[in-house]
């Protein structure tokens, strides 16, 4: 059945008004154009939808059946444009994010400040290592990506929002703990607990010691942060690390920082999308919400963050 809107709007005004004329003046439309709408919708139906009895028209059967159809089809309708209004007007939308898993110790914060802003939010968020973010990117699976240093291969716009100091850590009865301004060439005498070759902390660990001349010893391979921290915490090693992600750790004294010279390394987090990629008004204002926000809302552990914004209006 080939039915056009167009048909099913003529068509309910016709039987909604019981009238030919009626419904040609809701429409500005000639009664002819009216009458060859509703004989066309007949003629896809393969059935009458209306009956002359007298001097009136009446609904037959298998109109009442498109009656019904038609009423339901334009609530959906109306929905949707109330739907999309509220979209524009920042009142509701989905938005789909890729952070880093380092990332989502700060993200969640972020999108926990932007939710209240936006009075319908729906998130898809996926935390995942940099080859993860890589394939989003490629495939064009999310709206942003939160990760570190971006790739140069790939045509993506890349803007810094953030200092991503990264530090060395180590279990709280390690014996540096208490030296000041220790020199790199003593943590050559230790094992390094470290992230797998694809990760940013890795490749940006490895780039600082080779250019300060420096050879370090590595112990274990982790594919995440915390498994980092676990390992460090429990004797195996040192670990190199965003600072973003120890707030836990360094306020119940599993893991201390050590003074080290040369560190933090100082990297920065970006927000990261496909160069020319479309936009909803939600991933929009996101956006400029990380850019212009993001710095002041979040601070690394034992700094104090600056009170909220107030409402996006």
């Amino acid at each position: 059945m080939h039915v056009t809107l167009r048909q099913l709007k003529v068509f309910a005004s016709v039987a909604r008004h019981m009238s030919y004329t009626r419904a040609a003046e809701e429409l500005h439309l000639s009664q002819p154009a009216v009458s060859m709408q509703i004989k066309q919708l007949e003629e896809n139906v393969g059935l009458h939808l209306f009956e002359q009895l007298g001097r009136g028209i009446h609904l037959t059967e298998a109109g009442q059946e498109v009656y019904q159809c038609s009423r339901v089809i334009q609530q959906q309708l109306d929905d949707t444009e109330a739907a999309l209004e509220q979209m524009k007007g920042m009142q509701r939308g989905r938005l789909n994010l890729a952070v880093a898993s380092t990332a989502n110790y700060f993200a969640t914060h972020l999108i926990a400040t932007f939710s209240r802003r936006v009075e319908q939010l729906t998130v898809s968020l996926n935390v995942t290592n940099r080859e993860g973010l890589l394939h989003a990117l490629e495939n064009n699976e999310t709206d942003l990506v939160i990760m570190g240093q971006p790739p140069e291969e790939l045509d993506l716009v890349a803007e810094p929002f953030m200092d991503n100091p990264l530090v060395v850590i180590a279990a709280p009865d390690h014996p540096f703990i208490r030296r000041r301004r220790i020199p790199l060439a003593d943590l050559q005498g230790d094992s390094f607990v470290v992230r797998e070759p694809a990760s940013g902390t890795r490749s940006a660990m490895e780039r600082f010691f080779a250019e300060h001349g420096v050879r370090l010893r590595t112990g274990m391979e982790m594919r995440s942060n915390e498994a980092v921290q676990q390992a460090v915490q429990a004797g195996l090693g040192l670990g190199i690390v965003s600072i973003h992600t120890l707030e836990l750790e360094l306020e119940t004294g599993r893991l201390a920082v050590l003074d080290v010279e040369g560190f933090p390394i100082m990297r920065q987090w970006y927000i990261v999308h496909r160069a020319g990629k479309r936009f909803s008004p939600v991933a929009q204002a996101f956006k400029s919400f990380v850019l212009e926000e993001a710095a002041a809302l979040w601070h690394p552990p034992g700094q104090e963050a600056e009170a909220t914004s107030p409402p996006m209006r």
